[in-house]
């Protein structure tokens, strides 16, 4: 009997496989049309792993490194990696556990909890190991399991976050990978084999230890390691905020919320955040030449909130703060430069009338009285109604801009006169201790709730748009994060719990035949770890109330 063949088009070319031809091999014919390693599948519209098989005619197209998920994928299975090296070399009897952390530059922060020191010689082990491994193109292997085995499996390993995690999980099965005999859960897709793990680095930094990989813009090539140690150390404090609540994981929201008291753990978490805010005005207030509080940050990170709140604070501490926003200083539409693709960029400086901001605000320096501009964003254009401001000794402007920190927007304002302040939400809790949260999944979703509520925008044109928002953010924003006098953390631990009830019927609407199912489908599936709660008890001044509304400022 002849075996059954299968038409399979790939870049409008049909060639014939035989069925149960793995998509792995049927990519190794069109690797030479691509710039980068292809490593998933995308059949019929659907992502598949490699491993998986030809069974009816399709259409397939393929993911690269290069690309988002692709590069996610890549990033999941070098952990995959780097934690079977590390039970291997240390010894699964040394070892309490293994947290994987935050990212840090292009790599993410471990640390090795147990009876072991992390050396350059350790290091130097494992990192070894890891080549071998990537020498030997070992298969990495998917099986499904029952919640109930997985709970029972995560137990025996001594992984009592993943346990904590499935206990609250609604689905039946659970998809186990395996190098080896290492097994772990991960929240996503791997890669065929270690074969394709070839670029990665480990450096020791702080208490732990950097896995440091590519960017999705160069994906085959490390790199410098380049430290943030001021957002670093406000990630380190965001986590010990965490311990102190006993809210490490999800897994640990979920238990207070279904054991404990959810309000108690809301009211802690503000306090905690207005206490930062409290010092970060006082030490505004301490510096007596400053006029000028720069804010910036990347979207849906609470700016509007933040100025808000922040001014309440310097009031209190006996200023008088006046919020500016720079967008009120957008030169006419008709003069916006443009983009490569011959759009409008509205986030690059030049879209900043840079000579007339500075202008005013060294006239008010001066203590001049001047009159502001209100931009007109109907008719595109500034308009001048009669909005006087002149600063005495206790007035402060508050500024709020995505180019506030580079100091090219500000460039004859002398430096003793400015305090910059860098806003991001900057997730503190891990799904379990191999698989973080990454902060740009939070703010998309802020931004999804909150659009679709107060401009009706649909959570497919806000994942189509995010591409070009994180690449103004990687331009415009994160090159100078590191430049501002303080950080402040505004991601609310419990946050996710309450946006959940928001955000999945808009990412519901999404239809499979649109180009951001997948992504809607993924986000779903995170959604789906939390144990959802009512938004009564959130605190109508917190920044969460930026997002789903009910809040006391006008945002």
């Amino acid at each position: 009997m002849a075996q059954e063949v299968y038409r399979v088009t790939v870049n409008n070319i049909t060639k014939e496989y035989p069925a149960g031809t793995p998509y792995g091999v049927i990519a190794k014919d069109y690797e030479q049309d691509y710039d980068n390693p292809l490593v998933l599948a995308l059949v019929n519209g659907r992502l598949r792993e490699f491993h998986k098989t030809l069974k009816k005619d399709c259409d397939i197209s393929f993911v690269t490194t290069g690309d988002s998920i692709g590069h996610k994928t890549y990033k999941r299975s070098t952990s995959l990696l780097l934690l079977k090296a590390i039970y291997h070399i240390v010894g699964r009897e040394n070892i309490e556990k293994v947290v994987l952390h935050y990212s840090v530059g292009a790599g993410f922060y471990y640390t090795i909890r147990g009876n072991v020191t992390i050396t350059e010689e350790l290091l130097q082990k494992i990192k070894k190991y890891m080549l071998e491994l990537v020498e030997q193109k070992i298969p990495i292997m998917k099986r499904s399991i029952s919640t109930h085995d997985a709970v029972e499996l995560f137990h025996k390993y001594g992984m009592y976050d993943k346990e904590k995690l499935f206990r609250y999980r609604r689905v039946s099965k659970v998809n186990i990978y395996s190098l080896g005999d290492f097994e772990d859960y991960f929240y996503g897709f791997m890669v065929w084999h270690t074969g394709y793990l070839k670029y990665f680095d480990l450096i020791p930094y702080d208490e732990g230890l950097v896995l440091q990989m590519p960017t999705v813009e160069n994906p085959q090539e490390l790199p410098p390691f380049q430290a943030q140690p001021k957002l670093f150390q406000v990630q380190k404090q965001s986590e010990k905020w965490g311990e102190m609540l006993n809210v490490d994981t999800v897994g640990d929201l979920n238990e207070c919320i279904t054991r404990e008291s959810m309000r108690e753990l809301i009211l802690i978490q503000e306090a905690l955040q207005e206490g930062e805010l409290s010092h970060m005005a006082e030490t505004i207030e301490s510096r007596k030449g400053v006029k000028f509080v720069m804010i910036a940050g990347p979207s849906s990170s609470g700016k509007t909130t933040f100025s808000h709140r922040l001014s309440i604070q310097l009031s209190a501490h006996g200023m008088k703060p006046h919020p500016i926003a720079v967008d009120n200083y957008f030169v006419d539409r008709d003069k916006t430069p443009l983009d490569e693709m011959g759009n409008k960029n509205y986030e690059c400086l030049e879209a900043i009338d840079v000579e007339q901001f500075n202008k005013d605000m060294n006239a008010l320096l001066r203590g001049e009285r001047i009159e502001l501009p209100e931009y007109n964003f109907k008719t595109g254009k500034r308009e001048y109604k009669g909005n006087y401001l002149q600063l005495g000794q206790d007035d402060i402007l508050v500024i709020e801009g995505i180019h506030c920190l580079n100091d090219k927007l500000s460039y004859t304002l002398p430096k003793e006169s400015k305090f910059k302040i860098y806003i991001s939400a900057v997730t503190q809790l891990n799904i379990d201790e191999h698989n973080r949260i990454p902060t740009t999944d939070g703010r998309l979703i802020r931004r999804m709730v909150r659009d679709n509520r107060t401009r009706g925008t649909s959570a497919k044109d806000t994942i189509h748009m995010w591409y070009s928002v994180r690449r103004g953010e990687e331009e415009n924003i994160f090159p100078y994060q590191e430049s501002a006098d303080v950080m402040f953390n505004s991601a609310l631990i419990y946050e996710l719990s309450i946006l959940k009830s928001y955000a999945e019927p808009v990412l519901f609407q999404i239809q499979e035949s649109e180009p951001e199912y997948k992504e809607a489908k993924r986000l779903l599936k995170f959604l789906d770890y939390f144990v959802g709660v009512p938004s009564e008890d959130v605190p109508h001044n917190s920044f969460l109330r930026e997002f789903i509304g009910g809040g006391c400022f006008d945002v």
